[in-house]
């Protein structure tokens, strides 16, 4: 019988993120507390087998008495929570109006790294987002039967440069690429939204996605992640290719999403990051 290792406390986003954390985390037999954002995480994360408690995304204070009352010294942030969200009708509680208030910016990384700050302020240290999950990290070279051809690869070598800024300005992690020419530039509304509207730009032709990491990653939060959902996407658009970084990108179903990218002549490829 394997050994227990370690009690983690999952803060859960959107996505399937969440899910393969609990899934890698089953297969180490480690513990986990599960705190749902009510309103980003799926409710079939309560079939996964892990006690779950379902929390508001303004709800820092419990967040943190849940930790501690559950003895969890060491949390993984796993899934999207909708920037948009940050400013809807949520009521944070006092913990988290004091956190707002000591910010000077409210972008995802100062919103995210107060939370980290506050969360140790109460003994608990936010782990890598990635611990549990390096074997899903994009390798580096293709991922798909095609390759990169030539129009694609200039459209990366161009874009990559401006996605980074993009990324180090704290704007979005990924931009879509059309003959040397930024057509658009992911910010709140996500990758999804920013490849289908430009896919409605230049009526869904040639298209080639950018998505890299921060410059010096914090691989605590704010992972880039792909999936069967991007490439889907992809599709309506009219996109024909997607670049990320090696190492730096989670990479969801696999197996599934190289399937479907193949099967439309997709090129996906890792390369290495831009910093």
């Amino acid at each position: 019988m394997p050994q227990r290792r370690e009690k983690y406390g999952l803060i859960a986003g959107n996505g399937q993120f969440p899910f393969m954390v609990l899934r890698a985390a089953r297969e180490r037999n480690d513990e986990v507390v599960v705190a749902a954002i009510r309103e980003e995480t799926f409710p079939e994360i309560e079939t996964m087998g892990y006690p779950v408690h379902w929390l508001g995304i303004g709800q820092l204070g419990k967040l943190i008495r849940l930790f501690q009352a559950e003895g969890v010294s060491r949390a993984i942030m796993a899934g999207q929570v909708k920037h948009t969200q940050i400013f809807s009708g949520s009521l944070p509680d006092l913990t988290m109006i004091r956190l707002l208030a000591s910010l000077r910016q409210k972008n995802t990384d100062s919103l995210i790294g107060g939370v980290a700050r506050v969360l140790a302020e109460n003994g608990i240290t936010l782990a890598d987002s990635t611990d549990l999950l390096k074997p899903f990290l994009a390798p580096e070279g293709p991922l798909t039967r095609r390759r990169l051809s030539e129009r694609e690869q200039a459209d990366a070598a161009y874009g990559r440069p401006v996605a980074l800024q993009i990324a180090r300005l704290d704007i979005g992690q990924t931009i879509v690429v059309r003959e040397r020419a930024v057509v658009a530039v992911e910010a709140m509304e996500g990758t999804d939204a920013a490849v289908l509207r430009a896919g409605q730009l230049v009526h869904g032709k040639d298209l080639t996605v950018v998505k890299v990491s921060k410059p010096k990653q914090d691989m605590r939060f704010d992972v880039p992640v792909v999936g069967v959902p991007t490439v889907e996407t992809m599709i309506r658009a009219g996109a024909t290719a997607l670049v990320m970084d090696a190492g730096r990108t989670l990479v969801m179903d696999r197996d599934e999403m190289v399937r479907l990218a193949d099967e439309h002549q997709i090129a996906i490829a890792g390369l290495p990051p831009g910093d």
